[in-house]
């Protein structure tokens, strides 16, 4: 996990698995932060699980609560099929670049 911020607007680049080892990470670095926008970029994400899943929302709703806008950006095909499966394209802004 590669975290930059430019002038308040954060990206969170993933990799690997986001899953039950690696999600925590995930959660509990967006909650320490302070943000205007938050990017996930996705694009070298090769597997998410259900807990990847429950983070994406805590990244959302940590967004939603600080009323930034929230991108999950590039996903791999693998894990934009597991988005698109389990409903997340309607409930997360998804950016295909």
């Amino acid at each position: 996990m590669i975290i930059t911020n430019k002038e308040e607007r954060v990206t969170i680049a993933l990799s690997g698995r986001l899953d039950t080892i690696t999600a925590p990470e995930l959660t509990e670095a967006v909650k320490d932060l302070t943000f205007q926008e938050l990017t996930l970029d996705l694009t070298d994400l090769e597997y998410i699980s259900s807990a990847g899943l429950r983070a994406l929302l805590v990244c959302k709703k940590t967004a939603d609560s600080q009323k930034a806008p929230f991108t999950a950006a590039n996903p791999a095909p693998a894990v934009l099929e597991v988005m698109r499966m389990s409903g997340f394209d309607k409930v997360l802004d998804i950016r295909m670049d």
